[in-house]
């Protein structure tokens, strides 16, 4: 069979688009692929950035579980997730139904609910821990003149400060998964609603028997990057309580900056970012196997 002769206008063509990816693929060699291999290289060393790479084994990944502040902070990351990603689609699909709905001033208040979204993480993380200090903090305020006693220490409690980043945490991505939900909720045909409205079906029987099950496919998406975002929250945590008080609120990025940046430790930091990355990985493959069964796609 003849070997079919590619002209030279689209050598030149092919040439161009080439010459357009090759600064984007330089870059990625050399901040994301090149690290990660390096990451992996010396997540088996005793490395310090400043000796040479000792080669140790498996040891930094045996002593990662025995370690105690590793725990703590898997502990506090999963508990993290387990609260934040439900909340965040609840209200999240809450606020897109009702935006959707063609409300009066749907405009300003997609408006309001998302610029939580654009604001600086250091700003919003300096701001609301002036909200929640214990003594001089508007929340107690509103809540001592509302007859509370005992007001909450917020960052300041062992009990409560991870329970105060993970409102903030809420508050600030919300907007952002309200805008992407509205986007999915916006293609679906309206014909289906008007003919579960034919059959009888009321408001909350068409959002859960139509508007669920067309919209679940950009739930997956959302949820998805939820789950990953949650196990990479890191500024919230350095800004508003420096992982304390204790180890509270210490989570697996914060603990590998504190290995690696703190006391130098870069090889057990490394193992310890291989550990989360292992975890969302598998966390993901196991969502990409289970969605065949709950989402559905629109032709």
């Amino acid at each position: 069979m003849p070997v079919k002769k590619i002209s030279a206008t689209r050598r030149r063509q092919y040439m161009t688009g080439y010459l357009f990816l090759l600064p984007n693929f330089i870059c990625f060699l050399t901040f994301v692929f090149v690290p990660i291999i390096m990451g992996l290289v010396i997540s088996f060393t005793d490395y310090n950035g400043f000796n040479k790479f000792n080669f140790v084994g498996i040891s930094n990944y045996v002593r990662m579980f025995a370690d105690e502040y590793f725990r703590i902070s898997f502990k506090n990351n999963l508990i993290y997730t387990a609260a934040t990603v439900p909340a965040t689609v609840i209200l999240a699909l809450l606020l897109a139904a009702a935006l959707n709905s063609g409300m009066k001033g749907a405009g300003l208040l997609r408006t309001l609910y998302f610029f939580p979204t654009i604001s600086s993480m250091v700003a919003v993380g300096i701001v609301w821990s002036m909200l929640f200090n214990p003594s001089k903090g508007p929340i107690n305020g509103v809540l001592t003149a509302l007859g509370v006693q005992e007001t909450p220490n917020w960052i300041a409690s062992s009990s409560t400060a991870l329970l105060s980043v993970m409102i903030v945490a809420v508050w600030k991505q919300v907007g952002y998964y309200m805008v992407i939900l509205l986007s999915g909720m916006q293609v679906i045909p309206k014909s289906l609603y008007e003919s579960a409205e034919l059959d009888g079906a009321n408001t909350v029987q068409r959002f859960f028997h139509v508007t669920i099950p067309l919209l679940s496919s950009t739930l997956f998406m959302v949820i998805i990057m939820l789950i990953i975002n949650s196990f990479q929250v890191f500024d919230l945590i350095a800004i508003m309580t420096e992982g304390g008080p204790g180890a509270s609120t210490n989570v697996l990025v914060y603990r590998i900056y504190q290995e690696g940046f703190n006391y130098l430790r870069f090889g057990f930091a490394s193992a310890e970012a291989y550990f989360l990355f292992l975890v969302i990985l598998l966390i993901t493959l196991i969502q990409f196997i289970g969605q065949k069964k709950w989402v559905t796609y629109l032709d």
